[in-house]
């Protein structure tokens, strides 16, 4: 009987038990770590939510948090934690809406949730937020129509759509988020520099930080109306905004009958009207459209109110409440909710007047300008009767009380039913009709009538933003018609042309 000796070495017989013990140290330091990993998320989720700087899980009461001026990342905690009856909503046309005043109009206790530059989608997550705690009873929203574009979203700022809905499990980016610290340890400076509890009274608020006046909005004016002539390019149909308007805004409607909505068309200095009259034609009919659509859809539901300020004269005239040509100062916001506290029925938007009121934006948009001291004044030109208007078009310079209006050649041959020619290296602009021809050079004040006489022109023709603008009333006066000037108020002037 033989005896079976294994061949191999004996260091090699312990090899699967150390293996076998390698792999328990493995798991069990994989486990270690793994409960660690956990541990320690766990003691900085507790830690965020015990600090909770945004207070975006409770309101904070042991120590005195700093708001933050990211309104997209602030607004969740305030809506959900503190206490209001009334909610602002809207784009930085409502920033400088001073709460305790527009509590004081609507009745009731008003927080105000605007985000600048933000679009209807991000107004309609905010207002949810809101509407979720079962506190709100009343809703200011500030409605634009750029807001209701598919690409008016400022990319500036991306929207943290997890602080928005009603999922835990989703909220790891503030959980998580190094910058919760960061504004802890601001808030906790603030208080060891002496500074208490800020006023929501002015949370947002940019009225003290800019500056107002008719020279800057005029500035903004000019550059404008050349920088936005390429805007209308992507211009979304119809059927797009007023989906967005559907799915935004009327659902949030229909869904709370038990909440007073007030809506309200922000007033824009009238200039802003005159540029998209100039350079998005499209995009100025499609709001005018909306105007009332939206008007028409609202009217449907018992509790909802509309109020129309882009019509108010008295105040998108004075160019001095505004630092650009859409944004105004805190004293128009007071003004706003006092008109709507008090329900004026110059501003509330009925069936008698919806159409009236987009007729008189209309004109302004038609017949607004600039005189030299930077002051908005009307001229209407009307040709047999009927208005006739002009896109691009200036005040010439020297006109006293608009008695002469600059505008485009092209325009102006289509108005005369002319035929134009334009010769570059002499800038001359020649308009011929029924076998007369007159000649204009730019910047000269010298014209030339069927090829020999000489007229001495007022003002001259200019060339602006690349654009040849001439005096309308001397033009058809020397193509044969008549022309009066006449002031039909301290306002507007009239140029009238007959044949």
């Amino acid at each position: 009987m033989s005896t079976h000796v294994s061949s191999a070495p004996r260091a090699d017989r312990g090899k699967p038990a150390r293996r076998n013990s390698i792999r328990r140290r493995s798991r069990r330091m994989v486990g270690g770590f793994l409960l660690f990993a956990l541990l320690a998320a766990g003691a900085v989720v507790s830690l965020t939510v015990l600090i909770d700087p945004l207070q975006f899980y409770h309101k904070v009461t042991w120590y005195t948090p700093r708001f933050s001026t990211e309104e997209r990342y602030q607004n969740p905690g305030l809506a959900k934690n503190w206490d209001y009856d009334t909610i602002i909503i809207g784009t930085s046309m409502t920033e400088n809406f001073l709460p305790s005043i527009v509590g004081k109009e609507l009745g009731g206790t008003a927080m105000k949730l605007s985000m600048e530059g933000s679009t209807a989608d991000e107004h309609n997550k905010m207002a949810k937020v809101a509407l979720r705690t079962g506190k709100v009873k009343k809703v200011l929203w500030g409605l634009d129509y750029f807001s209701l574009k598919a690409n008016s979203y400022d990319n500036s700022s991306k929207f943290p759509a997890y602080m928005y809905d009603d999922k835990l499990w989703n909220d790891y980016p503030y959980l998580f988020n190094y910058s919760v610290y960061e504004q802890f340890i601001t808030s906790i400076k603030a208080k060891l520099d002496g500074y208490g509890q800020q006023n929501l009274e002015y949370m947002y608020n940019w009225n003290r930080m800019v500056t107002y006046g008719k020279d800057r909005v005029a500035k903004n004016y000019a550059t404008a109306n050349e920088g936005e002539v390429y805007f209308g390019i992507n211009e979304e149909p119809l059927d797009v905004v007023q989906k967005s308007f559907n799915d935004n805004i009327l659902s949030l409607v229909k869904a709370h009958p038990e909440v007073e909505f007030t809506f309200y068309y922000p007033p824009y200095s009238v200039l802003r009207q005159v540029v998209w009259y100039n350079t998005n034609p499209g995009r100025f009919e499609s709001q005018i459209t909306m105007r009332k659509w939206m008007y028409e859809q609202f009217s449907k539901y018992p509790n909802v109110k509309l109020y129309d300020f882009q019509a108010a004269g008295e105040w998108t005239y004075d160019l001095d409440l505004y630092k650009d040509l859409s944004h105004h100062k805190q004293d128009v916001n007071t003004w706003i909710a006092e008109a709507i506290g008090r329900d004026d029925p110059a501003y509330r938007v009925t069936d008698a007047n919806v159409d009236e009121l987009n007729d008189r934006l209309e004109v302004d948009a038609e017949t607004a300008i600039l005189n030299k001291d930077n002051n908005v004044v009307n001229v209407k030109v009307t040709l047999d009767g009927e208005s006739l208007v002009f896109t691009n078009r200036v005040l010439a310079e020297g006109a006293e009380s608009g008695n002469e209006l600059l505008v485009p050649v092209k325009q102006l041959a289509g108005a005369l039913g002319a035929e134009l020619s334009w010769d570059q290296p002499t800038k001359t602009v020649a308009l011929r009709k029924d076998g007369r021809e007159l000649r204009l050079i730019v910047d000269s004040a010298v014209a030339t009538v069927d090829g020999t006489g000489k007229v001495d022109m007022a003002y001259a023709p200019k060339l602006v933003g690349g654009t040849a603008l001439a005096p309308v009333g001397f033009v058809f006066e020397q193509m044969g018609w008549k022309v009066d000037v006449s002031a039909t108020d301290d306002q507007t002037t009239l140029i009238a042309i007959t044949k």
